[in-house]
């Protein structure tokens, strides 16, 4: 995924958090901080990402993949200090509140798309029989691109 990431998708730094302490991945590839976080997984990542923020910073709260499915709770961010110091805000994102921008999105994320300025690669599983695997890639990382699961011929 990283060299995906990097050679295919032109992202200027990645970190493998399977072989890499995130807190040290975001030190290294955000030296001078991070202004916004797209906010997947929440836990120690989030944690991490609290400790690198600068001034004004915003996140935007869209998930938390690593609370999902747990047994016991995850401890809270020990970084919440350092988002008061540093002014910055933390705000949930349900893509079902831009319903009316849909339209607007598609046609943008079209024109990246053809233009080059965009990429998507998907990881489709076929059959409802498979949905169950498919399902458990997210929470181990194995998916490979956007998961479906492809229901029928069309």
């Amino acid at each position: 995924k990283c060299r995906w990431l990097s050679e295919e998708l032109g992202a200027d730094a990645v970190i493998d958090y399977r072989t890499e302490d995130v807190a040290s991945g975001l030190q290294r590839t955000c030296p001078e901080g991070i202004d916004v976080d797209f906010e997947n997984v929440g836990g120690r990542t989030l944690d991490a990402v609290l400790g690198r923020i600068r001034l004004g910073a915003r996140i935007a709260l869209c998930g938390l993949i690593s609370q999902y499915n747990t047994t016991e709770p995850e401890p809270g961010p020990t970084n919440l200090p350092n988002l008061l110091m540093q002014r910055g805000r933390i705000q949930g994102f349900i893509v079902l509140d831009y319903l009316d921008r849909a339209q607007e999105a598609a046609e943008k994320l079209i024109a990246w798309h053809l233009a080059g300025r965009m990429h998507y690669r998907l990881d489709v599983s076929k059959g409802l029989q498979s949905a169950p695997d498919a399902l458990g890639k997210l929470f181990t990382g194995a998916n490979r691109g956007k998961l479906l699961v492809q229901l029928g011929e069309e």
